[in-house]
């Protein structure tokens, strides 16, 4: 799967953002953090081309923030840059995934050993008051405020770890491996299974038994990684749809 004061919890943060020294300017801003909800819930499906003007008319900004907006999400590798050509929305590649999903599980099963250890009880509190929230959401079917709930869950995990360099790198992956992991919670059966390995989880964090966590964790990201690889290689695969424009 995959979760600091963050604002309401069931704000998006799906695909935090990496860390910049110079801030864009506000709507290129506010045009990133729409163009990447859209992207990771599926308004804009992998492939998809990204008209500028359609862009610029539904977002509510001109053609230059637009663009500062896309390199940005270039560098994020949710949107690919072409030459003289609308840019379009990044293919999900199944060998790419596959990396990204070792290296999420490698990154996170640590924290969370670590975490087990080191998070303070408000952490292990607000961990709590998290599963409450997932688990109400999932009874009542609401999958994005879910997913959104799901990503704080598994930084605050990375963030309890008091691992500055572990955060980063985990905040690169988390962004890129969003799309796909969104997609995994609506396959047969994953939601439901999700839920429950995070409960277990969290009971060996409650434990502060980092060896249970760190073998849970693993298990978690793999299993995810399973639902989307068999995704891939289906013939209609569901995460690879034909490029299309806006709309």
């Amino acid at each position: 799967m995959s979760m600091e004061n963050d604002g309401p919890a069931d704000s998006f943060e799906a695909a935090p953002r990496r860390r910049r020294t110079v801030p864009p300017p506000p709507l290129a801003e506010m045009a990133v953090d729409r163009l990447r909800s859209m992207i990771i819930y599926g308004e804009l499906p992998p492939s998809a081309r990204l008209i500028e003007p359609e862009l610029s008319e539904k977002l509510g900004i001109s053609r230059t923030p637009l663009r500062e907006a896309l390199k940005l999400l270039a560098a994020d590798g949710l949107v690919m840059l072409r030459p003289n050509r609308n840019a379009i929305v990044a293919p999900l590649d199944a060998g790419e995934l596959i990396h990204l999903f070792e290296a999420e599980g490698c990154i996170e099963s640590f924290a969370a050993k670590l975490a087990a250890e080191r998070m303070t009880a408000a952490d292990l509190r607000r961990l709590r008051g998290f599963q409450d929230r997932i688990e109400a959401l999932q009874g009542a079917g609401a999958l994005e405020e879910y997913f959104s709930i799901n990503q704080k869950i598994h930084r605050l995990i990375v963030s309890g770890a008091k691992n500055p360099a572990l955060v980063d790198a985990h905040d690169r992956l988390l962004g890129r491996l969003a799309r796909a992991r969104y997609f995994a919670l609506g396959a047969q059966g994953r939601w439901k299974e999700s839920v429950l390995e995070h409960r277990e989880i969290l009971a060996a964090m409650e434990a502060r038994d980092g060896a249970t966590a760190q073998h849970l964790f693993i298990h978690h990201v793999g299993r995810t990684g399973e639902v989307v690889a068999a995704a891939c290689a289906s013939p209609r695969n569901p995460l690879s749809p034909p490029g299309r424009g806006l709309g």
